[in-house]
């Protein structure tokens, strides 16, 4: 595609977001450096440049690159211009698997810091229609971190006529489905899974530390008992750039 029709195409993606401009350009910055358009070591073009290109003011392409530089990836130099100096990093520190045993496992170093905790709450909204609502659940949120870097923000609803029977360490400890996977009395008849590509908002921005509008994955796992109870359903956000989906077809 020609320079101008570039120019004009993402002038005209930046006008059709509610996702404030600075962020997209900052996500689109930090895109051309994550592929090598603007390679490690060289210069990027000027602030002026750059608004012309994108079709805004200097002061939303400063703003943009503010967050470029509070991650590390440029640095600016007086009278000298601004320089690539790192690329974003993509470790896949999260595997999310669609096997059972996958689901119990931890992930390596990771750590649960538990940021809410009610009792007494009726089910969220659900993505799949298996089994039928106790009549209260136990809610925590819980944030999963890995070397100080979060990658999971997740929501927990337990079947309250079961806390008896969870060590209350396991809730910083295990997965959501490990907590009721070996319950005595217990035998999970059904499960799901649903996974959705989504955006994220404020909040999700604010606890695990990414721009709005970032890709996240919305993990959603519902598991229910031999009596058709669901004891468990646990809403999960994951970072989209520290996942991975990983799918056992035999």
């Amino acid at each position: 595609m020609p320079e101008g029709k570039v120019e004009n195409a993402t002038a005209k993606a930046l006008q059709k977001s509610n996702v404030s401009r600075y962020i997209q350009l900052a996500s689109l910055f930090r895109q051309r450096i994550e592929v090598g358009e603007w390679a490690i070591g060289t210069q990027i073009p000027t602030v002026k440049e750059l608004a012309e290109q994108c079709g805004v003011a200097t002061m939303t392409i400063r703003q943009a690159l503010n967050i470029l530089e509070g991650e590390g990836l440029i640095e600016r130099l007086r009278a000298k211009g601004t320089f690539v100096i790192e690329r974003p990093k993509r470790d896949l520190w999260c595997e999310v698997k669609t096997d059972w045993s996958g689901m119990l496992i931890a992930r390596d170093n990771a750590t649960i810091e538990i940021k809410g905790d009610e009792r007494g709450v009726q089910l969220p909204r659900r993505e799949s229609e298996i089994g039928t609502p106790a009549a209260s659940y136990r809610h925590l949120r819980r944030r999963h971190s890995r070397d100080g870097v979060a990658f999971l923000l997740g929501d927990i609803y337990v079947d309250e006529r079961l806390l008896s029977a969870i060590p209350e360490d396991a809730y910083a400890r295990v997965t959501a489905m490990r907590l009721i996977a070996d319950l005595p009395g217990q035998s999970i008849e059904d499960a799901v899974q649903i996974v959705t590509i989504s955006s994220a908002d404020l909040e999700t921005a604010s606890e695990l530390n990414i721009s709005l509008g970032d890709p996240v994955a919305k993990v959603q796992r519902i598991a229910v008992n031999q009596d058709g109870d669901i004891i468990l359903l646990a809403d999960g956000t994951y970072r989209g750039d520290m996942m991975k989906i990983s799918v056992k077809l035999r």
